[in-house]
Protein backbone atom coordinates (compact mmCIF):
# COMPACT_ATOMS: atom_id res chain seq x y z
CA UNK A 1 0.00 0.00 0.00
CA UNK A 2 2.78 2.43 0.68
CA UNK A 3 4.58 1.56 -2.53
CA UNK A 4 1.35 2.29 -4.51
CA UNK A 5 0.91 5.62 -2.81
CA UNK A 6 4.47 6.52 -3.70
CA UNK A 7 3.85 5.67 -7.35
CA UNK A 8 0.66 7.73 -7.42
CA UNK A 9 2.45 10.68 -5.86
CA UNK A 10 5.20 10.40 -8.43
CA UNK A 11 2.69 10.32 -11.32
CA UNK A 12 0.75 13.29 -9.94
CA UNK A 13 4.01 15.21 -9.53
CA UNK A 14 5.01 14.47 -13.14
CA UNK A 15 1.58 15.53 -14.46
CA UNK A 16 1.60 18.75 -12.47
CA UNK A 17 5.12 19.53 -13.63
CA UNK A 18 4.09 18.93 -17.27
CA UNK A 19 1.09 21.21 -16.91
CA UNK A 20 3.21 23.98 -15.32
CA UNK A 21 5.79 23.70 -18.11
CA UNK A 22 3.08 23.84 -20.75
CA UNK A 23 1.58 26.97 -19.24
CA UNK A 24 4.95 28.66 -19.07
CA UNK A 25 5.65 27.77 -22.72
CA UNK A 26 2.22 29.06 -23.92
CA UNK A 27 2.69 32.40 -22.15
CA UNK A 28 6.18 32.74 -23.56
CA UNK A 29 4.94 32.10 -27.15
CA UNK A 30 2.00 34.56 -26.70
CA UNK A 31 4.36 37.30 -25.62
CA UNK A 32 6.50 36.63 -28.71
CA UNK A 33 3.54 36.75 -31.09
CA UNK A 34 2.41 40.02 -29.55
CA UNK A 35 5.75 41.59 -30.20
CA UNK A 36 5.75 40.41 -33.83
CA UNK A 37 2.22 41.76 -34.40
CA UNK A 38 3.11 45.10 -32.90
CA UNK A 39 6.17 45.33 -35.12
CA UNK A 40 4.07 44.57 -38.29
CA UNK A 41 1.38 47.08 -37.30
CA UNK A 42 3.97 49.75 -36.83
CA UNK A 43 5.52 49.04 -40.21
CA UNK A 44 2.08 49.10 -41.89
CA UNK A 45 1.21 52.42 -40.29
CA UNK A 46 4.47 53.86 -41.51
CA UNK A 47 3.78 52.68 -45.07
CA UNK A 48 0.26 54.07 -44.86
CA UNK A 49 1.57 57.45 -43.79
CA UNK A 50 3.96 57.44 -46.72
CA UNK A 51 1.20 56.49 -49.17
CA UNK A 52 -1.05 59.18 -47.74
CA UNK A 53 1.62 61.82 -48.12
CA UNK A 54 2.30 60.73 -51.70
CA UNK A 55 -1.45 60.74 -52.53
CA UNK A 56 -1.81 64.25 -51.14
CA UNK A 57 1.06 65.42 -53.33
CA UNK A 58 -0.45 63.74 -56.39
CA UNK A 59 -3.90 65.23 -55.69
CA UNK A 60 -2.44 68.67 -55.39
CA UNK A 61 -0.65 68.28 -58.68
CA UNK A 62 -3.82 67.05 -60.48
CA UNK A 63 -5.78 69.93 -59.00
CA UNK A 64 -3.36 72.46 -60.38
CA UNK A 65 -3.44 70.77 -63.81
CA UNK A 66 -7.27 70.72 -63.82
CA UNK A 67 -7.43 74.41 -63.01
CA UNK A 68 -5.04 75.17 -65.84
CA UNK A 69 -7.11 73.13 -68.33
CA UNK A 70 -10.33 74.81 -67.17
CA UNK A 71 -8.80 78.22 -67.70
CA UNK A 72 -7.60 77.26 -71.17
CA UNK A 73 -11.06 75.88 -72.08
CA UNK A 74 -12.70 79.09 -70.83
CA UNK A 75 -10.33 81.14 -72.97
CA UNK A 76 -11.11 79.06 -76.06
CA UNK A 77 -14.88 79.31 -75.44
CA UNK A 78 -14.63 83.07 -75.06
CA UNK A 79 -12.64 83.30 -78.28
CA UNK A 80 -15.21 81.19 -80.16
CA UNK A 81 -18.08 83.22 -78.75
CA UNK A 82 -16.47 86.48 -79.82
CA UNK A 83 -15.90 85.10 -83.33
CA UNK A 84 -19.51 83.86 -83.68
CA UNK A 85 -20.76 87.18 -82.36
CA UNK A 86 -18.81 89.02 -85.02
CA UNK A 87 -20.14 86.70 -87.73
CA UNK A 88 -23.74 87.13 -86.56
CA UNK A 89 -23.31 90.90 -86.49
CA UNK A 90 -21.97 90.84 -90.04
CA UNK A 91 -24.87 88.60 -91.17
CA UNK A 92 -27.38 90.91 -89.54
CA UNK A 93 -25.85 93.86 -91.33
CA UNK A 94 -26.11 92.04 -94.67
CA UNK A 95 -29.73 91.06 -93.95
CA UNK A 96 -30.55 94.64 -93.05
CA UNK A 97 -29.09 95.83 -96.36
CA UNK A 98 -31.12 93.26 -98.28
CA UNK A 99 -34.33 94.28 -96.48
CA UNK A 100 -33.72 97.90 -97.28
CA UNK A 101 -33.15 96.99 -100.94
CA UNK A 102 -36.37 94.91 -101.03
CA UNK A 103 -38.37 97.73 -99.46
CA UNK A 104 -37.11 100.09 -102.14
CA UNK A 105 -38.08 97.59 -104.87
CA UNK A 106 -41.53 97.13 -103.34
CA UNK A 107 -42.06 100.85 -103.22
CA UNK A 108 -41.13 101.14 -106.90
CA UNK A 109 -43.48 98.27 -107.80
CA UNK A 110 -46.32 99.80 -105.82
CA UNK A 111 -45.90 103.04 -107.70
CA UNK A 112 -45.90 101.10 -111.00
CA UNK A 113 -49.05 99.19 -109.99
CA UNK A 114 -50.84 102.36 -109.04
CA UNK A 115 -50.06 103.82 -112.44
CA UNK A 116 -51.28 100.64 -114.16
CA UNK A 117 -54.47 100.65 -112.09
CA UNK A 118 -55.15 104.20 -113.15
CA UNK A 119 -54.66 103.24 -116.79
CA UNK A 120 -56.94 100.19 -116.34
CA UNK A 121 -59.67 102.35 -114.85
CA UNK A 122 -59.44 104.65 -117.81
CA UNK A 123 -59.64 101.70 -120.22
CA UNK A 124 -62.65 100.26 -118.34
CA UNK A 125 -64.44 103.56 -118.69
CA UNK A 126 -63.65 103.60 -122.39
CA UNK A 127 -64.89 100.00 -122.69
CA UNK A 128 -68.12 100.85 -120.91
CA UNK A 129 -68.70 103.60 -123.41
CA UNK A 130 -67.97 101.23 -126.28
CA UNK A 131 -70.32 98.60 -124.82
CA UNK A 132 -73.08 101.13 -124.49
CA UNK A 133 -72.58 102.20 -128.08
CA UNK A 134 -72.47 98.58 -129.25
CA UNK A 135 -75.65 97.74 -127.32
CA UNK A 136 -77.38 100.73 -128.83
CA UNK A 137 -76.21 99.73 -132.30
CA UNK A 138 -77.34 96.13 -131.74
CA UNK A 139 -80.78 97.26 -130.60
CA UNK A 140 -81.11 99.45 -133.65
CA UNK A 141 -79.97 96.57 -135.84
CA UNK A 142 -82.52 94.20 -134.23
CA UNK A 143 -85.25 96.79 -134.74
CA UNK A 144 -84.22 97.15 -138.37
CA UNK A 145 -84.16 93.34 -138.85
CA UNK A 146 -87.59 92.99 -137.23
CA UNK A 147 -88.90 95.74 -139.53
CA UNK A 148 -87.43 94.09 -142.62
CA UNK A 149 -88.38 90.44 -141.77
CA UNK A 150 -91.71 91.18 -140.20
CA UNK A 151 -90.83 88.86 -137.23
CA UNK A 152 -90.21 89.67 -133.61
CA UNK A 153 -86.96 88.55 -131.98
CA UNK A 154 -88.73 85.80 -130.01
CA UNK A 155 -90.32 84.40 -133.14
CA UNK A 156 -87.02 84.57 -135.00
CA UNK A 157 -85.28 82.72 -132.15
CA UNK A 158 -87.96 80.04 -132.13
CA UNK A 159 -87.68 79.64 -135.90
CA UNK A 160 -83.88 79.35 -135.75
CA UNK A 161 -84.01 76.89 -132.84
CA UNK A 162 -86.52 74.71 -134.64
CA UNK A 163 -84.40 74.75 -137.79
CA UNK A 164 -81.27 73.86 -135.86
CA UNK A 165 -83.15 71.18 -133.90
CA UNK A 166 -84.40 69.53 -137.08
CA UNK A 167 -80.96 69.67 -138.66
CA UNK A 168 -79.32 68.21 -135.55
CA UNK A 169 -81.94 65.45 -135.27
CA UNK A 170 -81.40 64.53 -138.91
CA UNK A 171 -77.61 64.53 -138.59
CA UNK A 172 -77.81 62.57 -135.32
CA UNK A 173 -80.12 59.98 -136.86
CA UNK A 174 -77.83 59.59 -139.87
CA UNK A 175 -74.79 59.34 -137.61
CA UNK A 176 -76.46 56.83 -135.29
CA UNK A 177 -77.57 54.77 -138.26
CA UNK A 178 -74.08 54.76 -139.81
CA UNK A 179 -72.36 53.95 -136.53
CA UNK A 180 -74.84 51.23 -135.63
CA UNK A 181 -74.55 49.75 -139.12
CA UNK A 182 -70.76 49.69 -138.99
CA UNK A 183 -70.64 48.40 -135.41
CA UNK A 184 -73.31 45.79 -136.12
CA UNK A 185 -71.52 44.56 -139.24
CA UNK A 186 -68.19 44.26 -137.49
CA UNK A 187 -69.64 42.85 -134.27
CA UNK A 188 -71.88 40.38 -136.10
CA UNK A 189 -69.02 39.19 -138.23
CA UNK A 190 -66.66 38.69 -135.31
CA UNK A 191 -69.34 37.26 -132.99
CA UNK A 192 -70.51 34.82 -135.67
CA UNK A 193 -66.97 33.65 -136.24
CA UNK A 194 -66.42 33.07 -132.53
CA UNK A 195 -69.82 31.49 -131.83
CA UNK A 196 -69.88 29.31 -134.95
CA UNK A 197 -66.35 28.13 -134.28
CA UNK A 198 -67.25 27.30 -130.68
CA UNK A 199 -70.47 25.50 -131.65
CA UNK A 200 -68.78 23.50 -134.38
CA UNK A 201 -66.18 22.27 -131.92
CA UNK A 202 -68.72 21.36 -129.24
CA UNK A 203 -71.29 18.59 -129.45
CA UNK A 204 -73.59 17.61 -126.60
CA UNK A 205 -76.64 15.40 -126.46
CA UNK A 206 -79.78 16.12 -124.46
CA UNK A 207 -82.19 13.97 -122.49
CA UNK A 208 -85.74 15.15 -122.03
CA UNK A 209 -87.30 14.37 -118.68
CA UNK A 210 -90.14 15.59 -116.52
CA UNK A 211 -91.51 15.07 -113.04
CA UNK A 212 -92.71 11.52 -113.72
CA UNK A 213 -91.12 8.21 -114.61
CA UNK A 214 -92.83 5.20 -116.16
CA UNK A 215 -91.93 1.63 -115.14
CA UNK A 216 -92.98 -1.08 -117.56
CA UNK A 217 -94.58 -4.24 -116.11
CA UNK A 218 -94.43 -7.73 -117.55
CA UNK A 219 -98.20 -8.08 -117.08
CA UNK A 220 -101.12 -6.42 -115.34
CA UNK A 221 -101.11 -9.02 -112.54
CA UNK A 222 -97.91 -7.38 -111.26
CA UNK A 223 -99.95 -4.30 -110.29
CA UNK A 224 -101.75 -6.28 -107.60
CA UNK A 225 -98.48 -7.63 -106.23
CA UNK A 226 -97.02 -4.11 -106.13
CA UNK A 227 -100.07 -2.89 -104.22
CA UNK A 228 -99.87 -5.85 -101.82
CA UNK A 229 -102.31 -7.06 -99.24
CA UNK A 230 -104.38 -4.10 -98.07
CA UNK A 231 -101.89 -1.83 -99.88
CA UNK A 232 -98.95 -2.53 -97.56
CA UNK A 233 -96.39 -2.90 -100.37
CA UNK A 234 -97.25 0.36 -102.13
CA UNK A 235 -97.34 2.22 -98.80
CA UNK A 236 -93.90 0.86 -97.93
CA UNK A 237 -92.45 1.95 -101.26
CA UNK A 238 -93.97 5.43 -100.97
CA UNK A 239 -92.81 5.80 -97.36
CA UNK A 240 -89.22 4.69 -98.01
CA UNK A 241 -88.70 6.64 -101.26
CA UNK A 242 -90.99 9.66 -100.86
CA UNK A 243 -92.43 9.00 -104.32
CA UNK A 244 -96.10 8.70 -105.30
CA UNK A 245 -96.98 5.49 -107.21
CA UNK A 246 -99.85 5.95 -109.64
CA UNK A 247 -101.42 2.64 -110.63
CA UNK A 248 -104.30 3.24 -113.02
CA UNK A 249 -105.74 1.71 -116.16
CA UNK A 250 -102.54 2.26 -118.13
CA UNK A 251 -101.72 -1.21 -119.48
CA UNK A 252 -98.58 -2.85 -118.11
CA UNK A 253 -97.18 0.35 -116.61
CA UNK A 254 -96.78 2.10 -113.26
CA UNK A 255 -96.19 5.86 -113.04
CA UNK A 256 -93.79 7.31 -110.45
CA UNK A 257 -94.41 10.97 -109.59
CA UNK A 258 -92.06 13.16 -107.55
CA UNK A 259 -90.55 16.66 -107.90
CA UNK A 260 -87.18 15.33 -106.61
CA UNK A 261 -85.55 13.50 -109.55
CA UNK A 262 -83.08 11.61 -107.34
CA UNK A 263 -85.79 10.14 -105.15
CA UNK A 264 -87.74 9.25 -108.28
CA UNK A 265 -84.69 7.51 -109.75
CA UNK A 266 -84.15 5.52 -106.52
CA UNK A 267 -87.79 4.41 -106.60
CA UNK A 268 -87.56 3.45 -110.29
CA UNK A 269 -84.45 1.31 -109.80
CA UNK A 270 -85.85 -0.35 -106.69
CA UNK A 271 -89.21 -1.09 -108.34
CA UNK A 272 -87.62 -2.53 -111.50
CA UNK A 273 -85.43 -4.83 -109.41
CA UNK A 274 -88.39 -5.92 -107.30
CA UNK A 275 -90.30 -6.77 -110.47
CA UNK A 276 -87.37 -8.82 -111.78
CA UNK A 277 -86.85 -10.52 -108.45
CA UNK A 278 -90.53 -11.30 -108.03
CA UNK A 279 -90.43 -11.25 -104.22
CA UNK A 280 -92.36 -8.14 -103.25
CA UNK A 281 -92.89 -7.64 -99.53
CA UNK A 282 -91.93 -4.87 -97.07
CA UNK A 283 -88.62 -6.41 -95.98
CA UNK A 284 -87.51 -7.04 -99.55
CA UNK A 285 -88.66 -3.57 -100.55
CA UNK A 286 -86.50 -2.03 -97.82
CA UNK A 287 -83.45 -3.99 -99.02
CA UNK A 288 -83.98 -2.99 -102.65
CA UNK A 289 -84.49 0.69 -101.80
CA UNK A 290 -81.26 0.70 -99.78
CA UNK A 291 -79.34 -0.92 -102.66
CA UNK A 292 -80.88 1.48 -105.16
CA UNK A 293 -79.88 4.43 -102.97
CA UNK A 294 -76.26 3.24 -102.89
CA UNK A 295 -76.32 2.71 -106.64
CA UNK A 296 -77.67 6.21 -107.28
CA UNK A 297 -75.04 7.72 -104.93
CA UNK A 298 -72.32 5.89 -106.86
CA UNK A 299 -73.81 7.09 -110.14
CA UNK A 300 -73.87 10.68 -108.86
CA UNK A 301 -70.20 10.50 -107.90
CA UNK A 302 -69.22 8.90 -111.21
CA UNK A 303 -71.18 11.42 -113.27
CA UNK A 304 -69.59 14.34 -111.40
CA UNK A 305 -66.10 12.95 -111.94
CA UNK A 306 -66.87 12.27 -115.60
CA UNK A 307 -68.04 15.88 -116.08
CA UNK A 308 -64.84 17.19 -114.50
CA UNK A 309 -62.69 14.97 -116.71
CA UNK A 310 -64.63 15.84 -119.87
CA UNK A 311 -64.35 19.60 -119.32
CA UNK A 312 -60.80 19.51 -117.96
CA UNK A 313 -61.71 21.47 -114.83
CA UNK A 314 -59.51 20.32 -111.95
CA UNK A 315 -59.16 21.19 -108.28
CA UNK A 316 -62.87 21.18 -107.44
CA UNK A 317 -63.97 20.30 -103.91
CA UNK A 318 -65.39 16.74 -103.62
CA UNK A 319 -68.74 18.12 -102.46
CA UNK A 320 -69.00 20.30 -105.56
CA UNK A 321 -68.21 17.27 -107.73
CA UNK A 322 -71.01 15.41 -105.95
CA UNK A 323 -73.41 18.29 -106.58
CA UNK A 324 -72.46 18.23 -110.27
CA UNK A 325 -73.34 14.55 -110.37
CA UNK A 326 -76.77 15.29 -108.87
CA UNK A 327 -77.49 17.56 -111.83
CA UNK A 328 -77.66 14.46 -114.06
CA UNK A 329 -81.15 13.92 -112.64
CA UNK A 330 -82.20 17.59 -112.97
CA UNK A 331 -83.86 19.04 -116.07
CA UNK A 332 -84.85 22.57 -117.06
CA UNK A 333 -87.41 22.99 -119.83
CA UNK A 334 -86.56 19.43 -120.86
CA UNK A 335 -82.83 20.15 -121.05
CA UNK A 336 -80.58 18.01 -118.83
CA UNK A 337 -78.82 20.34 -116.36
CA UNK A 338 -75.52 18.42 -116.28
CA UNK A 339 -75.30 18.15 -120.08
CA UNK A 340 -76.13 21.84 -120.32
CA UNK A 341 -73.41 22.78 -117.79
CA UNK A 342 -70.81 20.67 -119.62
CA UNK A 343 -71.69 22.32 -122.93
CA UNK A 344 -71.58 25.82 -121.39
CA UNK A 345 -68.15 25.00 -119.93
CA UNK A 346 -66.79 23.85 -123.28
CA UNK A 347 -68.32 26.78 -125.17
CA UNK A 348 -66.97 29.25 -122.58
CA UNK A 349 -63.48 27.81 -122.94
CA UNK A 350 -63.60 28.00 -126.75
CA UNK A 351 -64.89 31.58 -126.78
CA UNK A 352 -62.36 32.64 -124.12
CA UNK A 353 -59.53 31.16 -126.20
CA UNK A 354 -60.69 33.16 -129.25
CA UNK A 355 -60.83 36.36 -127.18
CA UNK A 356 -57.51 35.86 -125.39
CA UNK A 357 -59.02 35.27 -121.94
CA UNK A 358 -58.17 32.71 -119.26
CA UNK A 359 -59.57 29.45 -120.65
CA UNK A 360 -59.23 27.59 -117.36
CA UNK A 361 -61.29 30.13 -115.39
CA UNK A 362 -63.88 30.41 -118.18
CA UNK A 363 -64.43 26.63 -118.27
CA UNK A 364 -64.63 26.48 -114.47
CA UNK A 365 -67.22 29.28 -114.32
CA UNK A 366 -69.22 27.70 -117.16
CA UNK A 367 -69.31 24.32 -115.44
CA UNK A 368 -70.45 25.80 -112.11
CA UNK A 369 -72.86 28.48 -113.38
CA UNK A 370 -75.99 26.36 -112.66
CA UNK A 371 -74.64 24.41 -109.64
CA UNK A 372 -77.50 25.80 -107.53
CA UNK A 373 -80.01 23.74 -109.52
CA UNK A 374 -78.69 20.56 -107.89
CA UNK A 375 -80.31 21.52 -104.56
CA UNK A 376 -82.78 24.30 -105.46
CA UNK A 377 -85.72 21.99 -104.62
CA UNK A 378 -84.25 21.47 -101.12
CA UNK A 379 -82.94 24.98 -100.29
CA UNK A 380 -84.93 28.21 -100.42
CA UNK A 381 -83.86 30.85 -102.92
CA UNK A 382 -83.06 31.11 -106.61
CA UNK A 383 -80.58 28.70 -108.14
CA UNK A 384 -78.29 31.69 -108.82
CA UNK A 385 -78.08 32.73 -105.15
CA UNK A 386 -77.81 29.10 -104.01
CA UNK A 387 -74.96 28.52 -106.47
CA UNK A 388 -73.11 31.63 -105.24
CA UNK A 389 -73.48 30.52 -101.61
CA UNK A 390 -72.20 27.02 -102.42
CA UNK A 391 -69.14 28.30 -104.29
CA UNK A 392 -68.39 30.85 -101.55
CA UNK A 393 -68.47 28.01 -99.02
CA UNK A 394 -65.87 26.06 -101.00
CA UNK A 395 -63.60 29.09 -101.64
CA UNK A 396 -64.12 29.63 -105.37
CA UNK A 397 -62.58 32.79 -106.89
CA UNK A 398 -64.43 36.11 -107.17
CA UNK A 399 -64.42 35.86 -110.98
CA UNK A 400 -66.29 32.53 -110.81
CA UNK A 401 -68.73 33.90 -108.21
CA UNK A 402 -69.50 36.96 -110.35
CA UNK A 403 -70.00 34.80 -113.45
CA UNK A 404 -72.53 32.64 -111.57
CA UNK A 405 -74.33 35.65 -110.12
CA UNK A 406 -74.46 37.60 -113.40
CA UNK A 407 -75.31 34.88 -115.93
CA UNK A 408 -79.02 35.83 -115.74
CA UNK A 409 -78.32 39.57 -115.62
CA UNK A 410 -79.14 39.93 -111.91
CA UNK A 411 -75.93 41.92 -111.26
CA UNK A 412 -73.40 43.78 -113.38
CA UNK A 413 -70.59 41.91 -115.06
CA UNK A 414 -67.36 42.09 -113.09
CA UNK A 415 -65.18 40.63 -115.84
CA UNK A 416 -65.21 39.58 -119.46
CA UNK A 417 -65.38 35.96 -118.27
CA UNK A 418 -68.89 36.64 -116.88
CA UNK A 419 -70.00 37.97 -120.31
CA UNK A 420 -68.56 34.89 -121.99
CA UNK A 421 -70.40 32.53 -119.61
CA UNK A 422 -73.70 34.35 -120.20
CA UNK A 423 -73.20 34.13 -123.97
CA UNK A 424 -72.35 30.42 -123.76
CA UNK A 425 -75.39 29.81 -121.53
CA UNK A 426 -77.62 31.59 -124.05
CA UNK A 427 -76.16 29.62 -126.97
CA UNK A 428 -76.68 26.31 -125.17
CA UNK A 429 -80.23 27.13 -124.09
CA UNK A 430 -81.45 28.90 -127.24
CA UNK A 431 -80.33 26.47 -129.93
CA UNK A 432 -83.26 24.71 -131.62
CA UNK A 433 -84.39 21.62 -129.74
CA UNK A 434 -82.35 22.37 -126.63
CA UNK A 435 -85.32 23.40 -124.53
CA UNK A 436 -89.05 23.23 -124.69
CA UNK A 437 -91.40 25.94 -123.52
CA UNK A 438 -94.88 25.59 -122.23
CA UNK A 439 -97.56 27.11 -124.45
CA UNK A 440 -98.65 29.49 -121.72
CA UNK A 441 -95.13 30.85 -121.19
CA UNK A 442 -94.64 31.21 -124.92
CA UNK A 443 -97.89 33.10 -125.54
CA UNK A 444 -97.29 35.36 -122.52
CA UNK A 445 -93.87 36.33 -123.84
CA UNK A 446 -95.28 37.18 -127.29
CA UNK A 447 -98.09 39.24 -125.75
CA UNK A 448 -95.65 41.15 -123.53
CA UNK A 449 -93.45 41.85 -126.56
CA UNK A 450 -96.38 43.38 -128.49
CA UNK A 451 -97.52 45.35 -125.40
CA UNK A 452 -94.08 46.92 -125.02
CA UNK A 453 -94.05 47.97 -128.67
CA UNK A 454 -97.60 49.41 -128.50
CA UNK A 455 -96.73 51.48 -125.42
CA UNK A 456 -94.68 53.99 -127.47
CA UNK A 457 -96.27 57.14 -128.82
CA UNK A 458 -96.73 57.11 -132.58
CA UNK A 459 -97.01 53.28 -132.85
CA UNK A 460 -100.12 52.19 -134.74
CA UNK A 461 -99.87 48.41 -134.21
CA UNK A 462 -97.24 45.71 -133.76
CA UNK A 463 -96.88 42.01 -134.45
CA UNK A 464 -94.58 39.42 -132.85
CA UNK A 465 -93.42 36.96 -135.53
CA UNK A 466 -90.77 34.29 -136.03
CA UNK A 467 -91.71 32.64 -132.71
CA UNK A 468 -90.92 35.83 -130.85
CA UNK A 469 -87.54 36.35 -132.55
CA UNK A 470 -88.81 39.49 -134.35
CA UNK A 471 -91.33 42.23 -133.69
CA UNK A 472 -92.66 44.35 -136.57
CA UNK A 473 -93.95 47.79 -135.60
CA UNK A 474 -96.22 49.91 -137.80
CA UNK A 475 -95.87 53.62 -137.02
CA UNK A 476 -98.18 56.56 -137.77
CA UNK A 477 -96.43 58.47 -140.60
CA UNK A 478 -97.88 61.83 -139.54
CA UNK A 479 -96.31 61.49 -136.06
CA UNK A 480 -93.06 59.61 -136.75
CA UNK A 481 -90.58 60.82 -139.38
CA UNK A 482 -87.88 58.77 -141.05
CA UNK A 483 -85.30 60.18 -138.67
CA UNK A 484 -87.55 59.52 -135.66
CA UNK A 485 -87.83 55.86 -136.64
CA UNK A 486 -84.13 55.25 -135.99
CA UNK A 487 -84.33 56.75 -132.51
CA UNK A 488 -87.65 55.00 -131.78
CA UNK A 489 -86.19 51.62 -132.76
CA UNK A 490 -83.28 52.18 -130.42
CA UNK A 491 -85.55 53.13 -127.49
CA UNK A 492 -87.83 50.16 -128.17
CA UNK A 493 -84.91 47.71 -128.20
CA UNK A 494 -83.60 49.11 -124.89
CA UNK A 495 -87.03 48.76 -123.25
CA UNK A 496 -87.37 45.15 -124.46
CA UNK A 497 -83.93 44.35 -123.02
CA UNK A 498 -84.79 45.87 -119.64
CA UNK A 499 -88.33 44.48 -119.18
CA UNK A 500 -88.49 41.15 -121.02
CA UNK A 501 -86.71 37.84 -120.46
CA UNK A 502 -86.05 35.83 -123.63
CA UNK A 503 -83.44 33.53 -125.12
CA UNK A 504 -81.15 34.75 -127.90
CA UNK A 505 -82.01 38.10 -129.47
CA UNK A 506 -85.12 39.88 -130.83
CA UNK A 507 -85.09 41.82 -134.08
CA UNK A 508 -87.05 45.12 -134.01
CA UNK A 509 -88.37 46.19 -137.45
CA UNK A 510 -90.15 49.54 -137.85
CA UNK A 511 -92.36 50.20 -140.93
CA UNK A 512 -93.52 53.67 -142.00
CA UNK A 513 -95.99 53.83 -144.87
CA UNK A 514 -97.43 56.92 -146.49
CA UNK A 515 -100.74 56.46 -148.29
CA UNK A 516 -102.55 58.94 -150.54
CA UNK A 517 -106.17 58.51 -151.56
CA UNK A 518 -107.99 60.30 -154.40
CA UNK A 519 -111.43 59.88 -155.95
CA UNK A 520 -112.28 60.15 -159.61
CA UNK A 521 -115.74 61.50 -160.27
Amino acid sequence: METTDVIILIIVSVVVTAVVVALIAWKASGAYRTKVYEAKVGAAEKVAEEIKAEAEKTAETMKREALLEAKEEAMRAKHDFDREKKEQRAELQRSEKRLISKEENIDRKMESLEKKEQRMNQKEQELDLLRAKAQEAAEKQVEELERISGLTSDKAKEYLLQTVRDDVKHEMAVLVKDLESKARDEADKKAKEIVIGAIQRCAADYVTDSTISVVQLPNDEMKGRIIGREGRNIRTIETLTGVDLIIDDTPEAVILSCYDPIRREVARIALERLIIDGRIHPTRIEEMVEKAQKEVDATIREEGEAAVIKTGVHGLHPEIIKLLGRMKFRTSYGQNALKHSIEVSILSGLIAAEMGQDVRIAKRAGLLHDIGKSVDHEVEGTHVQIGVDICKKYKESNIVLNAIEAHHGDVEFGSLIACIVQAADTISAARPGARRETLETYTNRLRQLEDIANSFKGVDRSYAIQAGREVRVMVVPEQISDDDMILLGRELAEKIESELEYPGQIKVSLIREMRATAYAK
